[in-house]
C-alpha cells in the first residue's frame, strides 16, 4: 500500500481516539481497491482511483467521518456512516468493500464516482385558472402578458393563492391584488426574493 506522508501527518495530529479509526479505515479502503493514490483534498485525506475521488476520511473533535463519493449522504454527519466515535462504529469490512467496489465501477464506467441523476421529473400539470381570475386578466392585458411569461411554478403560485380563498370576498380581493402585482411585473412572492 503506497501511502502519502501528508496523510500520515494528518492521522498523527488527530485526537487519540481518532487515530485507530483513521488507520483502520485507511487500511480497509486500500484493501477494498488496491493501487489507490492518496492526497489531501478539502483539508482531509482522500483516496483516488484513476485520478478520481473515491473515498475520504476525516477527524473532528469528538468523531470521525467516512465518505464514499457518489454513495449519497445519510445521517447527521459528513459521510454515509454517521459520527464514528470508536472502532465499533465502523461499518463491517464487507459493507465497505462492496460500496467502494461500486464507486470504482462507476468511475470505470462513467469517469466519476457520482451516481447518474435520476430521470428528470415530469412537470406538474398547469392548474386551471379560476373563471373570475381569467375574466380579470382579459381586462388587464399587461397583467395577462406578465403571467403568461412567467415560469409554470410562478403561474401556479398565483393560481393556487387565488383558488385557496374560501370566501368570495377574499378571492375577489386576491384577484385585485394579483392584477395589480402582475401589471407591475411582480412575481407572487416578490417581497421575499432578496431576503
Amino acid at each position: 500500500m503506497a501511502t502519502d506522508p501528508k496523510i500520515d501527518a494528518y492521522i498523527a495530529k488527530a485526537a487519540p481516539f481518532a487515530q485507530p479509526i483513521l488507520m483502520h479505515l485507511r487500511a480497509a479502503i486500500h484493501d477494498a481497491v488496491p493501487g489507490l493514490d492518496e492526497a489531501i483534498k478539502w483539508g482531509m485525506p482522500h483516496f483516488l482511483y484513476k485520478g478520481k475521488n473515491l473515498a475520504g476520511i476525516s477527524a473532528f473533535k469528538a468523531h470521525c467521518a467516512f465518505v464514499i463519493h457518489g454513495d449519497g449522504r445519510q445521517g447527521d454527519a459528513m459521510g454515509q456512516y454517521g459520527k464514528i466515535a470508536s472502532l465499533a462504529d465502523v461499518p463491517g469490512g464487507n459493507v465497505i468493500k462492496s460500496k467502494l467496489a461500486d464507486a470504482a465501477a462507476r468511475i470505470d464506467l462513467d469517469g466519476t464516482a457520482i451516481k447518474k441523476p435520476a430521470a428528470p421529473r415530469t412537470p406538474r400539470p398547469e392548474l386551471p385558472i379560476p373563471p373570475e381570475f381569467a375574466t380579470a386578466l382579459m381586462q388587464a392585458p399587461a397583467a395577462k402578458a406578465t403571467l403568461d411569461a412567467f415560469a409554470p411554478s410562478h403561474r401556479r403560485e398565483y393560481v393556487e393563492w387565488i383558488s385557496e380563498a374560501k370566501r368570495p370576498e377574499t378571492r375577489d380581493k386576491r384577484i385585485a391584488q394579483a392584477i395589480e402585482m402582475l401589471s407591475e411585473g411582480k412575481k407572487r412572492n416578490w417581497k421575499y426574493e432578496n431576503c
